[in-house]
């Protein structure tokens, strides 16, 4: 049958429904799979198929010709709780789910990809987890990560706080990539933690055969049980399935959209790698905590409002007027080269320190440092008390000054704890000569 009129109406003509297995052709081209479910935002006339690749294809149907090759015999099966094979032999590890590609789970039904809302979720898309610990599985909210905010980041951290006072050896947090350094670089700042505190992600689905939703959460909990406590990203180290990077939380960064090995430390290397179900530590002399060093302790005051300004050609003072205004607790300027930016910014820069509102320098370069001695305009900054913080990217800085308004409203305070090295964010011993003024 050649589609020509609406697409509900046609499919129902056909007798066609959602988890069929169908084949639509057109301009000579054949696609078959199992018809999916349609998001209420796409095109009415799109109809999506799920190949055998485990791709999804969308295809205007106008003009195609549709015939239906099975018809779905799935029904809906009540599934029963996991057995999760506890044992006193095996570590207590807790899984927090906030949402996230690594927290989809497939409906084998009409094979589309769904968030994980409950524990049984999680574990049924991975039963194999249940073999490297003994598993609690909590899913906390199940959000897109661009809807992660501050509020939800100090709800995180009592979570963690709550699942280590209870008696976890180690915690792994399910989360969307694209703001996961975020999250990752808050709650190093807003716990101390005796044990590791993993966040890890996946940037293709456990529907495609690409998947990294694996391999980055086994990493994840064999990570989670070694003796590194500290809070880090688990990610794909390369694009094939080799070994996941233990990236330091704040010093971790997304470097591409869609690469499996799209999270880099930046400014130095990975503190370990995850190879074969053992955790090797990359280089001795880098210091990290220990299990068990750290008392277990929870900060997560955070300011209310930190803006984050990245500088460019023809930016006005327009923005940062408009935070001052707004009476934010702080503003991180994303500067150019060594921490720069342009003359026209400097009466707002002023008026921020007027009003005694922190302003705080990182280069938009990633790699390096600040050093605001080296030209007239980095000079003049450090005259209007603005915060230059070394090699710290600009997440990160966004972050701690969150955190670090949280903790005082005096701004040579906060001054302190930008320019103090609280959880290896900084290379203080490189950055010292750049703080102070010349």
């Amino acid at each position: 049958m050649v589609y020509e009129r609406h697409l509900k109406e046609f499919l129902d003509a056909s007798n066609i429904t959602v988890g069929d297995i169908i084949r639509l052709e057109k301009e000579d081209i054949s696609y078959t799979g199992m018809l999916l479910e349609k998001p209420d935002y796409s095109n009415e006339n799109t109809i999506i198929i799920k190949m055998d690749s485990g791709y999804n294809v969308g295809v205007d149907i106008n003009g195609a010709k549709v015939e239906k090759i099975e018809e779905h015999n799935k029904p809906h099966i009540e599934l029963d709780p996991v057995d999760r094979q506890l044992s006193d032999e095996k570590d207590n590890v807790t899984i927090l789910s906030t949402g996230g590609t690594v927290a989809s789970v497939i409906d084998y039904k009409t094979g589309a990809v769904h968030p994980a809302f409950t524990a049984d979720d999680l574990l049924r898309a991975t039963p194999e987890l249940v073999d490297y610990a003994n598993i609690n599985a909590k899913a906390i909210f199940n959000i897109l990560s661009e809807n992660m905010t501050p509020q939800l980041w100090m709800q995180t951290a009592e979570e963690v706080y709550n699942e280590i006072n209870d008696g976890a050896d180690g915690v792994v947090i399910a989360h969307g990539t694209d703001t996961m350094h975020y999250t990752a670089s808050a709650l190093s700042f807003m716990l101390d933690t005796p044990v590791p505190v993993v966040i890890t992600g996946a940037q293709r689905s456990s529907d495609r055969p690409s998947s990294d939703a694996f391999m980055n959460l086994t990493s994840s909990i064999v990570a989670s049980k070694s003796d590194i406590a500290e809070v880090l990203i688990c990610m794909h180290s390369t694009e094939d399935d080799t070994y996941c990077s233990l990236n330091r939380g704040n010093r971790a960064r997304k470097m591409h959209t869609s690469r499996r090995d799209t999270f880099k430390s930046i400014n130095m290397d990975p503190i370990a790698y995850v190879e074969n179900n053992d955790v090797k530590i990359n280089d001795p002399q880098v210091k990290y905590n220990k299990r068990g060093e750290l008392p277990l302790m929870l900060n997560n005051n955070l300011a209310d409002k930190v803006a984050l300004v990245k500088m460019y050609p023809g930016v006005t003072d327009e923005l940062i007027n408009m935070y001052v205004d707004k009476g934010y607790d702080g503003i991180v300027l994303e500067g150019t080269g060594l921490g720069h930016c342009p003359d026209n910014m400097f009466n707002a820069i002023t008026r921020a320190k007027d009003e005694n509102i922190p302003v705080v320098i990182t280069s938009q370069c990633l790699y390096g440092r600040t050093n605001l001695n080296v030209y007239s305009s980095g000079r003049r900054l450090l005259q209007e008390n603005v915060i230059p913080v070394g090699d710290m990217i600009p997440e990160t800085a966004y972050t701690k000054l969150l955190w670090a308004a949280g903790q005082s409203d005096n701004i040579d305070e906060i001054r302190s704890i930008m320019q103090t090295n609280l959880k290896g964010e900084m290379d203080k011993t490189l950055s010292q000569q750049y703080f102070i003024k010349q």
